[in-house]
């Protein structure tokens, strides 16, 4: 069984129009809950994304509350990672062999801790950026891109 750790550039497409949106609203529908997983600082994430582009005059105050309260709702169907020592730790070591904010580094050891936990499970790690991407790979994942797998669809 394949599952998948959508990490938070992936994540944020479900709520907020992006490129890679079409692919991850895919994605997500045609995964049971139980084979999606998200670290547990990614919906207080991604909430904050939505409120910064709404005070910035992107996305409406309507289309911001209801983004919002679907994010509510849907994050609750997300195996949500939490951010334990064990992560924390892992995240040290992220850092030593890749560069990246420590946010990330926080999202890439907690798909790694939860692979560890989920032992013979395979884990995709799903991104829309190339350096998360990097990093995850060279963390033995395999990777999705939404953005890219939107264009492979549209094309």
């Amino acid at each position: 069984m394949t599952c998948y750790f959508f990490e938070l550039t992936a994540f944020f497409r479900l709520f907020v129009h992006e490129p890679g949106t079409s692919a991850m609203i895919r994605l997500a529908e045609s995964l049971e809950d139980n084979r999606k997983f998200i670290a547990a600082s990614t919906p207080l994430e991604v909430y904050a994304g939505i409120r910064k582009r709404e005070r910035a005059g992107l996305i409406a105050a309507t289309d911001a509350a209801q983004a919002c309260e679907i994010l509510r709702a849907e994050s609750t169907r997300f195996v949500q990672q939490p951010l334990n020592p064990s992560v924390l730790d892992t995240a040290r070591h992220v850092l030593d062999r890749a560069e990246l904010h420590w946010i990330d580094a926080v999202q890439v050891a907690a798909a790694i801790v939860a692979r560890e936990m989920f032992e013979g499970v395979e884990i995709t790690f799903v991104s829309a950026s190339d350096r998360m991407l990097e990093a995850a790979r060279g963390e033995g994942f395999k990777t999705l891109n939404p953005v890219e797998e939107e264009a492979a669809h549209a094309g």
